[in-house]
């Protein structure tokens, strides 16, 4: 990802668990907590930090960022759990994510939020909010594109992971933490990585779960496209799978007699990762009958994959992820600031080096077109400022991965192994996403070993 100014305005002092706390020069307030008005939540505590949009504008307006707190509230201990998307919430996934976590609710006080732009005040962009729902790679229109940038307009420039970075540790004072743990799921890694290069001395342990890389995720997604092989193909090697021919040779054929549904398969095959990482629902046979000519249970599979695509702004905000990732991510055209009118030629002029090996088993258009890339070449120019020293050495991190998981693909969790000097890599087989809430008790127990050190 491109390098961005990782200097924040954090001028904020005094801050307990207590009543409501006024912070040095208004950049930051809080409420303190008490527990959860929400009868689901009702066994934790909750409480609202308020941070300006603007740190560099003290008469910004204000985000109300909800936090819970569960585990034993007296810990010494504290770990901050971070979601993923980027768009998911915090407080409302705890019932679901904090079962992961039985081993260190005593230790631990374990506090989760809605980063800014989620959660119970997500950003909602109705027309790409409908289009794209829970789906990363889905090819949005350049009408929901524009129209989610109308509705954000200049304020679009101030939902980059910089500034969440600069809300958490705005956090970590409020609660009036020395040093706390980062646990981080999908791209709650990418968060926590950047939070961890910033703030390295307020770190114990940094988790990571399911891992994008900080340095190494381009948004033409090339560098993966030969887990996917890899993956179906083991899928297929499974016993009792009996997967009717090579699902990765009978993808690359499907997509030369039609190269147009490089992006759909793309968004397919990876949907299907999150669903089903054991068995790929029907998938292979789906390419296996496309390939032979017959498309009929291939559409049956992209029909599926809408079913379970659809989800509203409070549970997976497109706002924020067109904002956020048009800031952070790698593009063959530049910055969020580069000129709109030469986009189009930058990206076909980079697409156009890649070798046929470098994207089998997908093309040219899977790496051009898909949902990312299209969504931010039609995102209008925004400020886009440059980060910069985003070392971790020193960080004391565990890696978990999938092997199976394509939603963050085994050869990011792999970069980020070596990023990270010294850090611990787990990689469970035939494992797909998210393994702390999804996987065996034995990560689980990995994980607690590891934070209890």
């Amino acid at each position: 990802m491109r390098r961005r100014l990782l200097t924040v305005f954090i001028l904020i002092a005094g801050l307990s668990l207590g009543g409501s706390t006024a912070v040095a020069q208004q950049y930051a307030t809080w409420t303190g907590l008490t527990p959860c008005a929400q009868p689901e939540l009702s066994a934790y505590l909750c409480g609202e930090l308020t941070v300006r949009l603007d740190r560099g504008d003290r008469r910004s307006k204000t985000l109300d960022l909800p936090v819970l707190v569960a585990g034993n509230p007296q810990a010494k201990r504290t770990m901050l759990m971070l979601t993923g998307g980027p768009g998911q919430p915090g407080p409302s996934l705890a019932p679901r994510v904090l079962r992961a976590f039985e081993g260190i609710k005593n230790d631990y006080r374990i506090v989760m939020l809605d980063q800014r732009g989620t959660g119970a005040n997500a950003l909602n962009c109705p027309e790409l909010q409908e289009e794209r729902g829970g789906n990363d790679l889905r090819v949005p229109s350049r009408v929901a594109v524009l129209a989610c940038a109308a509705t954000l307009g200049a304020d679009r420039e101030h939902y980059a992971t910089t500034d969440t970075v600069a809300d958490l540790e705005d956090l970590r004072r409020a609660l009036a933490v020395d040093r706390w743990a980062i646990n981080g799921v999908s791209y709650g890694t990418y968060t926590a990585q950047r939070y961890a290069a910033a703030y390295r001395s307020r770190v114990t342990h940094l988790v990571l779960d399911s891992t994008v890389p900080v340095d190494s995720f381009r948004a033409e997604l090339v560098e993966t496209f030969g887990d996917f092989a890899r993956v179906l193909r083991d899928v297929c090697a499974t016993p009792g799978r009996n997967c009717p021919g090579d699902p990765a040779a009978d993808l690359s054929l499907v997509l030369r007699r039609d190269p147009s549904l490089g992006p759909k398969l793309l968004e397919a095959v990876t949907m299907v990762s999150y669903v089903d990482s054991a068995r790929f629902l029907f998938a292979p046979e789906a390419l296996h009958a496309a390939a032979g000519g017959d498309n009929t249970r291939l559409q049956d599979l992209f029909a599926l994959v809408d079913q379970f695509s659809g989800a509203p702004a409070s549970e997976y905000s497109q706002g924020i992820q067109a904002a956020t990732l048009c800031l952070d991510l790698d593009f063959p055209w530049g910055g969020a600031q580069s000129p709109e009118h030469s986009r189009a030629r930058k990206a076909d002029r980079a697409v156009s080096k890649f070798t046929p090996e470098q994207l089998w088993p997908f093309n040219a258009a899977a790496a051009r077109s898909n949902g990312e890339m299209v969504m931010c070449e039609n995102w209008p120019k925004v400020k886009d400022p440059e980060v910069r020293g985003l070392s971790l050495r020193g960080v004391n991190a565990l890696l978990l991965h999938g092997e199976r998981d394509l939603g963050t693909p085994l050869v990011w969790g792999l970069e980020a192994h070596r990023d990270i000097p010294g850090s611990r890599l787990v990689v469970v087989p035939d494992a797909g996403h998210s393994l702390q809430v999804n996987g065996a008790g034995t990560v689980r127990q990995t994980v607690t070993e590891f934070l209890l050190r």
